[in-house]
């Protein structure tokens, strides 16, 4: 299995300082097309095909992999990706926090497993590394993210 975690803060030092709504409208446009979100090419395809009062479902190509997801959302606080087909199984979740301090704060974290490899195997140890790498991981991914929503707040379109 792989466990994956990374925080960072919603307003450091020197950014345009984010609301937690508007830090969870960002969230839920990511959820619904992650294109907008991902770098350019990675995400290909993202539709919602499917949504009810307690969750969306969405079928995206992301990394040439075809995947469905359920989706379900905590206004304001936690957005969790459930895959159900493609390459992986188990759950990815962003979630908003404040700290200890009172700060804001974007939390990634998943539990999830290759389908048809072998628990802990080298596919997996590859996909942990890459998961918890500081360049391409998740810790980037949540950055990423953060910027988009400043531009889309920029823009108007937040």
């Amino acid at each position: 299995m792989i466990y994956s975690t990374a925080t960072v803060p919603v307003n450091p030092a020197g950014e345009t300082k984010l609301t937690r709504e508007q830090a969870w409208k960002g969230l839920e446009l990511k959820a619904r097309d992650a294109r907008q979100f991902l770098p350019p090419g990675l995400c290909t395809r993202c539709d919602v095909v499917e949504e009810s009062a307690t969750h969306f479902v969405r079928e995206a190509t992301i990394a040439g992999s075809d995947l469905r997801e359920i989706i379900t959302l905590e206004p304001q606080r936690k957005v969790t990706f459930f895959q159900t087909t493609g390459p992986r199984e188990g759950a990815i979740i962003n979630e908003l926090f404040e700290d200890d301090a009172g700060e804001l704060q974007l939390r990634f974290y998943c539990y999830t497993g290759l389908r048809g490899k072998k628990p802990n195997g080298p596919e997996e140890q590859a996909e942990q590394a890459q998961f918890d790498s500081e360049e391409k991981g998740y810790k980037a991914a949540l950055l990423s993210t953060l910027k988009r929503t400043r531009e889309l707040l920029a823009e108007g379109r937040l």
